[in-house]
């Protein structure tokens, strides 16, 4: 039997790591990975000779340099620098290499501040983006168009997937650089343990935020590669190659504040600093192109929570 030989960039990440859980007990396939001291995806030449030597039949992106409001405010020439770098590297060294077939990860935050609810694909580049993220953002519309300029010279069949608000294992529990929940997870426990009588969250609490666990996200990215170029190209056109992936329901950031603390076990007051930024009013996609596909989510959001608690207990030396 030949194997299928499937690149995962990024796969020690939240994302990498998932897809790897997905793909891995499949005996018809054969992942390639390599670490960052392995591989530097900002490094063009490496990326190239890595691609062409490993000749893989699918590659997925899931490398990135992502985080919460505060490192996307604090670090923005790294976010557009380093996400354009990692996707037109690993975009064009597949081209030339000559890999028919790849997936590149975006987020849903490709869409305008202002974008109608829930967010259609058709609503990328309708209006202004969220200045906290619009670097970030920018260079993720950069790789759908990427996907799509190689699709359309050259006969690709690259594809593009733009999840929701991610979370879940491995994440990312930055005190300061994360998203929201990782984030506040991080802060109730540290505030249980202490014995903080409260604990502050960013922005009013008002906005409202659609949450999808890593391991739907990685369910979904398989079967968008394993649906033929007919039936795929039948759901996304005339948007020839991005499709949302969410979940179809949003909470406000107090709503998701108070569910946490409930799992993690915190007791004491929630403070909102409405100086800090909101972001977004709303962030929810619509999903009906990534359904017709036969997906659905299936992990439910409460036993989420737990599952992603229970990593970081279990993991405390990686995520300091």
């Amino acid at each position: 039997m030949t194997l299928k030989r499937i690149y995962v960039a990024g796969h020690r990440g939240m994302v990498g790591s998932a897809l790897v859980r997905a793909l891995q007990d499949n005996p018809g396939i054969e992942l390639i990975t390599a670490s960052r001291a392995e591989l530097d995806l900002l490094d063009q030449p490496a990326v190239s000779d890595f691609v062409s030597r490993q000749s893989p039949d699918v590659i997925y992106i899931a490398a990135a340099r992502v985080g919460g409001i505060h490192a996307n405010n604090a670090y923005p020439a790294e976010f557009i620098y380093e996400n354009l770098a990692t996707e037109t590297n690993l975009i064009h060294a597949a081209h030339t290499a000559g890999v028919q077939q790849l997936l590149s990860l975006g987020s849903s935050c490709i869409y305008p501040k202002h974008a109608p609810q829930p967010m259609r694909e058709e609503a990328l580049l309708t209006g202004l983006l969220e200045p906290t993220n619009e670097p970030y953002a920018i260079a993720k519309i950069a790789g759908i168009k990427l996907c799509e300029s190689y699709n359309r010279q050259y006969g690709r069949d690259y594809r593009s997937v733009m999840p929701t608000n991610l979370y879940g294992p491995g994440d990312n529990f930055h005190p300061t650089d994360s998203h929201v929940i990782p984030g506040l997870i991080r802060r109730f426990h540290e505030a249980k343990i202490n014995g903080d009588p409260r604990v502050v969250v960013w922005g009013t609490g008002e906005v409202r935020r659609e949450f999808l666990h890593v391991d739907d996200l990685a369910r979904a990215c398989v079967q968008v590669m394993e649906t033929s170029c007919a039936d795929y190209a039948a759901v996304t056109e005339p948007m020839c190659s991005h499709i949302n992936v969410g979940t179809g329901q949003d909470v406000t950031i107090r709503e998701l504040a108070e569910q946490i603390a409930e799992v993690v076990g915190f007791e004491g007051e929630l403070i909102f600093d409405n100086s800090k930024p909101d972001g977004t009013p709303r962030k929810l996609l619509d999903n009906r192109r990534m359904e017709s596909l036969g997906w659905s989510p299936s992990v439910f959001f409460p036993q989420g929570l737990v599952g992603t608690y229970e990593w970081f207990l279990s993991n405390g030396d990686a995520v300091k």
